[in-house]
Formats: C-alpha cells, sequence, structure tokens
C-alpha cells in the first residue's frame, strides 16, 4: 500500500481563493452596512477528536474531503503548525478548557490506575474507593478557572457537547450541557454527549436558538466523536473510499474524517442561517493525531500517532475565524498551541486572561513573533497516582523553530532529535551534542519533569 494513502502526505495545499459559507466575505462591518459586531462575539470551539495533522484537503491530502473545514480554513487565520502538549484526549482536552499544561492543571491520564482490576462502574464493587479515584481527576476541573465560568462573569451563557471527561458538564461551568458524567450509569467520557453528530445536531441548534431568543451570547463546545472510533461511517461516504483506497481500515478512517466534516458543515451553515456567523469567534483544533493501521480496523494506530510524543501525535492545524475583524491568513511558519485558545477566547470577548496563563493570544502578532518555543508532555493511558499525577510521565519534548528535542522520562533512554521541516515525519534522528544540550537546557528550563 502507498504510505501516503494512511500518512496523509506533508503536501501544503496553497488556498488561492477565498471560499466562503452562503454570501459571507471576510470584509470589515463598514465595509459590508452591518451593524457593528457586538463586542461579546459569540464562540464556537470546534474539537476533533483522533485525526492527523495531515488529513484535510486545506492540509493538501490527496484523498480526502474536507470541503466544509476547508472554507473555513480559508476565511480564518490558519496556522498550520499548530500542537497539543499531550497526545490523549481527556489531558489534551482539559488544557484547552483551562489553559494549562497537564502538568499544571493534574489531569494527566485518561483514567485512574483503580487498585482492584475487578472494580468497575457497572459492578460497583468497592465502589466508595472506585469513585474517589475518579473524584479526584474529576475535582480538578473544578479548582482552576474554566472557559465557560469566566465567560460567564461576562454573561455568556454556555452549552457542552461531544466529548467530556471531567463528570457532569456543570463541573465545568457550562451552564447547559448533555454529558451527565455518572459513572455508576455509564458516565465515563461523554456518556449522552457523544451522540452529537453522529446521531443529531438538534440538542446544539436548541441550545444556540434559546440563547438568540435571551439575547445572551454564548460559548458553544462541539467535541463530537468523531473520526474517533468506531468507525462506522455512512454506507454512501465509506463507499467513495474504498473505491480509493486498498485497505479497508484506511477507507473507514477516511470516510470518518468526511463524516466529521459534514457535521462542521451543518454547525456552520445552521450559524448563517439563524444570521449568527458574523457575530462569532469559531476555533478549531483536534485533540491528538491518529495514523491508522492499514492491516487493523477500528481502534488501531500506528505508534508514531495517538499517544506518541511525535508530529503525528501531537500536530494538529489550528484556526480562528471571525468575518469582519480576523484578517483571512495562512501561516505555515509560527509556532502555536492549544494552550494559546484560553487568552484568545478571553481577549476577544473582553474577558480578563488569569494570571499565570502560559498561552499566547493567537491575534497578537508581537506576542507569536517574540515566541520561538513550544512545550509538551506525554502520559501513560492511565494515572499512575491520582495524587502524584505527573508520575505516568513518558516524555518531555521541546520545539524550538525547525528543531525537535524528545527526552524520554527514563533518565537510561536517549533523547531524540529531528529537524521537523525536512523530516516531517521523524524518520532521520540527528546526532548534535550541542544542540541538544542546548534545547534541553531550555526544556528544564520549562519544566524539569518534578511535581509541582
Amino acid at each position: 500500500m502507498n504510505r501516503s494513502l494512511f500518512l496523509g502526505g506533508c503536501v501544503s495545499a496553497a488556498i488561492t481563493s477565498c471560499l466562503t459559507f452562503g454570501t459571507i466575505a471576510a470584509v470589515s462591518a463598514a465595509e459590508s452596512g452591518r451593524p457593528a459586531i457586538p463586542d461579546r462575539p459569540n464562540v464556537v470551539m470546534i474539537i476533533s477528536d483522533d485525526q492527523a495533522w495531515t488529513d484535510y484537503g486545506f492540509m493538501g491530502h490527496p484523498v480526502i474531503r474536507t470541503p466544509n473545514l476547508d472554507r473555513l480554513a480559508a476565511q480564518s487565520r490558519l496556522f498550520t503548525r499548530g500542537y497539543v502538549p499531550t497526545s490523549l484526549c481527556r489531558p489534551s482536552l482539559a488544557t484547552m478548557i483551562t489553559g494549562l499544561y497537564p502538568h499544571q492543571h493534574g489531569i494527566t491520564g485518561n483514567d485512574p490506575t483503580l487498585p482492584d482490576p475487578q472494580v468497575n462502574s457497572m459492578t460497583g464493587r468497592r465502589l466508595p474507593e472506585y469513585a474517589r479515584y475518579y473524584e479526584t481527576l474529576m475535582h480538578r476541573v473544578e479548582v482552576h478557572p474554566t472557559l465557560p465560568r469566566l465567560l460567564a462573569e461576562r454573561g455568556y451563557v454556555s452549552f457542552q457537547s461531544g466529548k467530556w471527561w471531567e463528570g457532569n458538564f456543570s463541573r465545568g461551568g457550562f451552564t447547559e450541557g448533555m454529558t451527565h458524567g455518572d459513572p455508576t450509569r455509564g458516565g465515563r467520557h461523554g456518556d449522552e454527549g457523544l451522540k452529537i453528530g453522529r446521531e443529531s445536531m438538534e440538542p446544539v441548534f436548541d441550545f444556540i436558538r434559546r440563547a438568540k431568543a435571551d439575547e445572551k451570547p454564548f460559548f458553544l463546545w462541539y467535541a463530537p466523536f468523531l473520526p474517533h472510533a468506531p468507525h462506522n461511517p455512512p454506507k454512501r461516504i465509506l463507499d467513495r473510499y474504498l473505491a480509493l483506497v486498498p485497505s479497508r481500515a484506511v477507507a473507514r478512517y477516511y470516510a470518518m474524517c468526511e463524516w466529521f466534516d459534514e457535521t462542521c458543515g451543518q454547525l456552520l451553515d445552521f450559524l448563517e442561517s439563524e444570521g449568527l456567523f458574523s457575530d462569532t469567534l469559531i476555533v478549531y483544533v483536534c485533540d491528538n493525531g491518529w495514523i491508522q493501521d492499514p492491516d487493523k480496523p477500528d481502534h488501531n494506530f500506528m505508534p508514531r500517532s495517538k499517544r506518541s510524543p511525535y508530529e503525528g501525535g501531537i500536530r494538529t492545524p489550528i484556526m480562528v475565524c471571525r468575518p469582519g475583524r480576523i484578517e483571512p491568513k495562512r501561516d505555515e511558519t509560527t509556532l502555536v498551541s492549544s494552550i494559546d485558545l484560553a487568552p484568545t477566547i478571553l481577549r476577544a470577548c473582553g474577558v480578563p486572561v488569569p494570571p499565570g496563563l502560559p498561552g499566547a493570544d493567537l491575534l497578537d502578532d508581537q506576542a507569536l513573533t517574540a515566541r520561538t518555543t513550544l512545550f509538551g508532555e506525554t502520559y501513560d493511558h492511565n494515572v499512575a497516582d491520582v495524587d502524584h499525577p505527573t508520575k505516568s510521565l513518558q516524555y518531555r519534548w521541546i520545539i524550538d523553530g525547525d528543531w525537535k528535542l524528545i527526552v524520554p522520562a527514563d533518565p537510561a533512554a536517549p533523547p531524540e532529535l529531528y529537524h521537523v521541516i525536512q523530516d516531517p515525519h521523524e524518520e532521520h534522528p540527528i546526532a548534535d551534542a550541542n544542540l541538544v544540550s542546548r534545547l534541553r537546557e531550555k526544556l528544564e528550563a520549562w519544566w524539569d519533569g518534578t511535581e509541582k
């Protein structure tokens, strides 16, 4: 099988025309004759789930079709060198909602390591101890400021849909949501919220209609369980990819990417039909990467993707769109991270950014120009010790310009150095002791790997 069919390739597609939703164009309010855009824009966060940074039309993928996200990219400030600090969904999502690194917010894995492997939410065995372990993780989202709580101070209503690990939606500060979060009823990573996109978009549409009727600015968390496994796309989409690639597993994953894109189109079209698109800040990011194993279906990914510190696990396009306020631009050099989303959204909505947030405003050119490095950390799937969450650390990494250094937590394992522009799939490690030493010094100055 052609490797590019499942790695997605690295071709950057130049967008030569401004594709638009309906008749919207990125012009100023004065030029369009519209009333001035309110100083409390609605906010929509679109979060993909398990998708490689290459797997979009606007990123140059030769097979996957993403026409709706392509149009959004053409109207956005698009950063093609975007990253998440960790390549696992729960800690990655916790970073987006808090603006903190995992070692700061303390949610470093998907599940706690339980003292009794037989304990689970269905049997309820040793429930008090079981519940304490889950409660310890979920409680952390309540002790840090979150986007919904901070925006509420400016009169925003908010809605959670899709992936959400931190118990009931209200624990994150959302005023409404889909996830009940009760582990004794199957609440783990979204429960009822995982129906959004796959089954219906109506819960989201109903919320937007209510906010509009009440004349309330809103924050929408749209994190559908897409293209995440199970890879069970509609037959009409799957058949197209079965004719294009020899691997059924890859075809199913590709079809899931297009299905996710369809739901994004439905959401964006609804905003347009309600006359809200130009008054809405739209942010796009993916929680972590994914490279489908061509020989195995569903939840089987290649080693250097999800849960890894490599580009296939941590890189994602990031885009910010607000017609008339944000000039569309494709940026292929600036380093940005999902830690930047919280300060970007808060500043756009006129909310003070809490002191200590490490991110930068993606609309502040001066701040982005001053940044030369990004940092991240990779953990095991399960939290080894909920009271000391960084014990599960596997890697720390730094990207400095075009260079990337990966440092294992195991002191006996050697670091890996790559030039990620010339070698984006990190196939050719480079031996340069001086550069490794310099980058490692910067990494240690950021975080030395010990618990804070």
